[in-house]
């Protein structure tokens, strides 16, 4: 098949909107992903450095508390304490409600599912305290900027981050023959949680061609890697094992200081490996085509990735251009953050629309109902990400939380809904079913015919 518009918009965008026209090839949708980031700039997210100032008061009001010696000095203490968590939690409404803008109101939705793909490949968290929603900005600072790169550019700034370095239990890891470790300063020890995800995860893939020796060298290359909570990323020499590292049996470093150069040339080599080449080229085609894409499709891209030492713009136009990618066929199931992405698209959501402010209506209609399908904003269980498997997201009980959430949620958010007739056309254009058709039409309500909508299985799907 050719390039057909509804199905990008929905296979490789967002969704549908009444107020965003598709995309119009493929070059318009590779163009705008290397053009300005507007939605980006018209839903910003906060920096690293302006985000941590919540980890600083909390851990000053803390020590406040500590240091009370009466009732009143606790009591004042507790209420800073509360006014931190309420601020990040308030906060964090905002980052979720632009993160959810940018979908619904993207022009260039193209570059939001990208972004969420590749902040998905290299996972990184923070399990608590005010730095659990440091996932935002983690992918605007180490994933946005390089989606229209090289691939080995990403790689760098995902793990020179100080989300992935404290995810991984980076930030302290230091050679045994190091001058923190001659000096016996008190550190982790070496720790090897981010090369082996390096290897299996981020470049060569879980079956790649490497060793638990590459992992031990590699871990040992990678010392020195590491992050202050105001000064975000450094590169610490004494932590780093002296001497040359064997990875892949490529040598890296010397008998000099350790430069943060070695570990780039590391890395850069990683990425340019045929089994990475193959590895993101089988991803990509799983995460937008198909739990088991065409060969040939695949192929196509592991030799587009190859031929431009892994230029992401030519993998993703050799995958926009194969005809198995526009295969007359359902897609794969949304994940759940797509599912309500694309139902605040083509429900023409606009700021105003989103309790941003609220954190309580922010809980009950979306952060709950997303743990309830499977999908808890921001907090995969491992280093691997979310499943792309599409049976993990159709189960009874988190297909009964969709449901649920299209019947209720949308108006909530909107109290004027549009006519389920109209809306039936604006979320699944031309190739809506006849039976979701009649569904709508024959609906009691406004709200009952857009849940209706919103549950078919022809919504559910890319």
């Amino acid at each position: 098949m050719s390039f057909d518009p509804e199905r990008a918009a929905i296979r490789f965008g967002c969704g549908l909107s009444p107020r965003i026209a598709p995309p119009t090839s493929v070059e318009d949708m590779l163009s705008r992903l290397s053009g300005p980031d507007h939605a980006a700039k018209a839903f910003p997210v906060p920096d690293y450095q302006t985000s941590v100032a919540h980890h600083f008061d909390l851990r000053d009001a803390r020590k406040a508390k500590r240091r009370a010696k009466t009732d009143a000095e606790r009591n004042k203490a507790n209420k800073a304490i509360r006014q931190v968590r309420q601020g990040f939690h308030r906060e964090a409404g905002h980052w979720f409600a632009n993160v959810m803008l940018r979908r619904a109101l993207s022009e260039d939705a193209f570059r939001e599912r990208l972004t969420a793909f590749w902040a998905d490949h290299f996972t990184a968290l923070h399990r608590g305290g005010p730095m659990r929603y440091g996932h935002v900005l983690y992918a605007d600072e180490a994933i946005r900027p390089h989606l229209a790169g090289r691939f080995s550019d990403m790689l760098r700034a995902a793990a020179t981050h100080p989300l992935m370095l404290n995810f991984l239990d980076q930030g302290e890891s230091s050679g045994p023959n190091s001058a923190a470790a001659a000096k016996k300063e008190r550190f982790g020890g070496l720790n090897e949680n981010l090369a082996r995800e390096m290897l299996e995860l981020h470049t060569l893939g879980v079956n790649g061609p490497y060793t638990q020796a590459d992992v031990r060298q590699l871990a040992e290359l990678l010392t020195g890697l590491s992050y202050g909570m105001r000064k975000g990323f450094i590169f610490r020499p004494d932590l780093a094992e002296p001497g040359p590292e064997s990875v892949l049996s490529v040598e890296y470093g010397g008998t000099g200081k350790a430069r943060l150069e070695d570990i780039y040339a590391a890395l850069d080599d990683l990425a340019r490996h045929p089994a990475t080449a193959r590895h993101i080229a089988r991803k990509l085609a799983v995460h937008f085509v198909s739990d088991t894409p065409d060969e040939g499709l695949v192929e196509a891209m592991t030799a587009r990735y190859t031929a431009t030492d892994g230029h992401l713009p030519e993998v993703y136009a050799e995958m926009l251009s194969h005809p198995a990618a526009w295969a007359d066929a359902p897609g794969n199931v949304k994940q759940p953050m797509d599912f309500i992405g694309s139902s605040l698209r083509a429900l023409d959501i606009v700021p105003r629309h989103m309790p941003a402010d609220k954190n309580g209506q922010m809980r009950r209609m979306f952060y709950i109902p997303l743990e309830l399908m499977g999908q808890a904003w921001g907090q995969p269980l491992g280093p691997d990400g979310w499943e792309e498997a599409d049976d993990a997201w159709i189960t009874p009980q988190r297909l009964a939380a969709r449901l649920i959430w299209g019947m209720t949620v949308p108006f909530q958010l909107r109290r004027v809904l549009p006519d389920p007739r109209d809306f039936v056309e604006t979320a699944l254009g031309a190739r809506a079913p006849e039976e979701v058709r009649f569904a709508a039409r024959a609906a009691e309500t406004r709200a009952e015919g857009i849940g209706i909508v919103l549950a078919s299985p022809a919504f559910q799907r890319m």
